[in-house]
């Protein structure tokens, strides 16, 4: 099957709140929309950019909303999702997810431990300023040190869920069905690999599922060589996410070409379909909030 996307335009995301929150770094900003309502939502992890304090916290999670053109987003003025007091997050909480049920909100995210584990966990409540932290939502046991970076996809009350873990020092994707968001899960084969020679030849990591076409889920993920400059392009899947039909060649939104440089870190989060018109989230040099316009080409 062919099928190919193509970027249009890019745009700065900003916020507007409490010096709290704009004087620290940005970046996994989760967004989405609600049925009935044109405005969009957002949850983003901010860090604070003195280096001496991310040694003792990694992130905190913030609530805001925008207008329907999603690019100036109001916060609230405190976080919703904080460290501690348990020790799993004690040390931060990061890359947040949101799920809608009947009851309201289930927010999966990263909690970091006091010794720099991630442990996926999970929030709930009925509104977003008011939610209660439940604990573990995935067990680490496949991973040798983080279970991070959660993409749900539900058909009723089956859960598939991919995540990103750590293996022999590389970041990959893997798969696993659930009966719920806290599981229990079964373990299915990773949907794709590393590509040798490739941009993605050394790390994966998950980005947001777009559904537009049923029969063809496609998923933004992020990739990186061996120099750790992380990219985004896209895979395709089967509709149970166990077949791969297509996979770009090369990133949508590339690290840069000069390998001596700086490095860059492009890192997909969300995703909002606009009728056709595809919104992308994401941070640039962990410290940055854009959104790409793509659009499928063929």
């Amino acid at each position: 099957m062919t099928i190919d996307f193509a970027v249009e335009r890019i745009d700065y995301i900003s916020l507007s709140g409490p010096d709290e929150l704009l004087s620290k770094e940005l970046m996994s900003p989760f967004v989405w929309q609600e049925p009935d309502d044109a405005r969009l939502h957002l949850l983003v992890r901010a860090v604070p950019p003195n280096k001496d304090m991310q040694k003792t916290e990694s992130g905190r999670i913030w609530y805001g909303r925008s207008s329907s053109d999603g690019m100036v987003f109001h916060m609230d003025a405190a976080p919703c999702i904080v460290p501690g007091p348990g020790p799993m997050d004690i040390r931060g909480c990061e890359d947040p997810t949101v799920v809608q049920t009947n009851d309201g909100y289930v927010v999966l995210y990263t909690g970091v431990d006091a010794s720099g584990t991630g442990h996926m966990l999970y929030a709930t409540g009925k509104e977003l300023s008011s939610l209660s932290k439940q604990g573990v939502a995935l067990p680490d046991t496949k991973s040798e040190n983080n279970v991070k970076e959660a993409t749900v996809l539900r058909d009723g009350d089956v859960w598939r869920l991919l995540y990103e873990y750590a293996h022999n020092g590389h970041s990959l994707i893997s798969l696993t069905f659930g009966e719920g968001v806290a599981g229990p899960w079964h373990e299915q084969p990773d949907p794709f690999g590393l590509r040798k020679g490739h941009w993605d030849s050394y790390h994966l990591s998950t980005g947001p599922l777009w559904r537009g076409d049923p029969d063809m889920p496609v998923m933004f993920y992020n990739g990186a060589d061996e120099n750790t400059d992380w990219g985004i392009g896209w895979v395709a899947f089967s509709p149970d996410l166990g077949r791969v039909i297509a996979r770009s060649n090369e990133p949508l939104i590339s690290p840069p070409n000069d390998v001596d440089g700086p490095r860059d870190i492009a890192f997909s989060a969300s995703l909002v379909d606009n009728e056709g018109t595809l919104w992308l989230y994401y941070s640039r040099n962990d410290r940055e909030l854009r959104r790409a316009t793509i659009r499928r080409s063929r």
